[in-house]
Formats: C-alpha cells, structure tokens, sequence
C-alpha cells in the first residue's frame, strides 16, 4: 500500500502533556519532507493546533474540536462546521453553573474556561478566557464543551445523553493530563466525517491515510483511514479497532511508526 497521508491525535498522541518531543517533531517533518500530507486531528481548539503545526514547520489542514470543525489554514476558512444546539448549550451551562466542575466551551475565535478557583495554564493564551459562569450570551452555540468533575459528569449523562442522543455526541476523551474528560459536541461532529472532508478537498484516498491515536473519538477517524495506529497508551478497546499498536506517547509512539513506515514503507 502506497500511503498519502498522516492524520494525527495530539493529547496522548503527538504529545506529552504541552510538550511536543523532539522525536515526533523530527519524524512528522521528515514525513512532509518525503511528500506526505500531514493532517493534525484533535479534541482541542484550532489556535492551539495551528500553533503546534507552526513548531513543526507545517502548514497543516487542522481537525479541531474532536471533529466538529476542519479549518484550512492556506485560506483561514472552515470547509467543515457542526455546532452544539442553543438550547442543548443552554442546558448543559445551567448545570456546569450549578455545580464545582472544570468547563472548557469552544466558539469562534475564543474557548472559555470555568475553573472555580482552579488555575490553568492555558490561560496563558490569548484565545482562551475564564469565567465565572457560562451564558449563551458568551457563546451560542459551542463547536465542543469539556468537563471534568464526577458528579457534574455523571449529572450531564443522565440529563442530557439519553434523551438528546440523536443531536449529540457524549463521550470519553483524554486531556491533557491524561485525565478523562466529558465530550461533547454535535451529533454529525467526528473526527471520520471530519477526515473524509479533508481528504475530499486535498484529493486524497481516505484508503491512503494512516491515523494515529489514543481515545474514544479516535475510533471514527480508525473506521475511515486505510490503516491506524493505537497508541501504547491506549485502552483496550482502542487497540483492538486499530490496524497495529505502537509505543506509548512517552515512549515517541508517533515517531518509532513513522520512523518505520518511511524506512520500510509499512506499520510492521
């Protein structure tokens, strides 16, 4: 098989916490160097995203917020765009407002966070901004929402998964720190849908793509690529949906496979 393309997951993935290796960093340019398109596909913000192609020397198609969003950054516009319902939006803030939890909303240009009293370090971006409580007024209608905190967690399942189950994803992801945290997003946002756009307006077969990843909402994007990669890191059921498995991503998973797969011309 003649591959075209990477697509790949950053946290638990690409990188360790923040920090991108210098390993992976090496073995994605050296894989753009040898004519493969590189395509980041992440959970988080495109800001933050764009920011992580820019240190590889990329100019990378971005899959951001777990699929809801394909951002081109030769002509800075969407080609892919799915949001959270208003009113589902609406539902879910009263609850994150009600409750101690860690809340990230995604829009447009900014990400909001409500941390109460908890600090973080991605306030250090000038694209993200705390709150104190959460309004539609700040964001209507949110590309992503994240939370963390058992209780608010489990109180979201029950409200709004069953009986919204046909407007909106609910899922498992890993942050950054390696934390589960709640997903949620729009029903047609994942990160297949989202990789098929791609490789639609790149003029790539979907059967060339290697994906690369860790999490639940990896597994759409396996289902859509030629051949994926399951981090070493990964649960169970990630692995076994995944064409092979590779090392941790604090062991440069990344970087050994495609390392290999430029070397040999394959996974194995």
């Amino acid at each position: 098989m003649t591959y075209q393309a990477l697509a790949i997951d950053l946290d638990g993935t690409l990188l360790i916490g923040e920090e991108l290796p210098e390993a992976n960093r090496t073995a994605v340019a050296a894989a753009s160097a040898a004519g493969l398109h590189i395509i980041i596909a992440t959970a988080r913000w495109r800001q933050m995203a764009e920011r992580v192609a820019k240190s590889i020397g990329i100019n990378a198609p971005i899959i951001a917020c777990s699929g809801a969003q394909v951002y081109m950054p030769d002509s800075g516009k969407d080609i892919f765009d799915h949001r959270v319902p208003e009113e589902l939006a609406a539902q879910l803030y009263e609850i994150c407002n009600s409750h101690r939890c860690i809340v990230s909303v995604t829009g447009d240009e900014h990400t909001l966070l409500k941390l109460d009293g908890e600090r973080s370090r991605f306030l250090m971006h000038k694209e993200v901004q705390e709150v104190k409580q959460l309004s539609v007024d700040q964001i209507r209608r949110p590309r992503i929402a994240t939370v963390q905190g058992s209780s608010v967690v489990e109180l979201i399942r029950d409200t709004l998964k069953d009986s919204h189950q046909n407007q909106i994803n609910i899922y498992d992801s890993i942050g950054p720190a390696g934390h589960i945290v709640l997903t949620i997003t729009n029903k047609q946002a994942n990160k297949g849908a989202a990789l098929k756009v791609v490789c639609r307006q790149q003029s790539i077969d979907p059967f060339s793509v290697i994906a690369f990843g860790d999490a639940e909402n990896d597994i759409a994007m396996f289902n859509v690529a030629g051949a994926s990669v399951a981090m070493g890191n990964a649960s169970d059921e990630i692995k076994a949906v995944a064409t092979t498995t590779t090392a941790a991503n604090t062991e440069n998973g990344v970087a050994l496979t495609i390392n290999r797969l430029l070397e040999t011309g394959g996974l194995v």
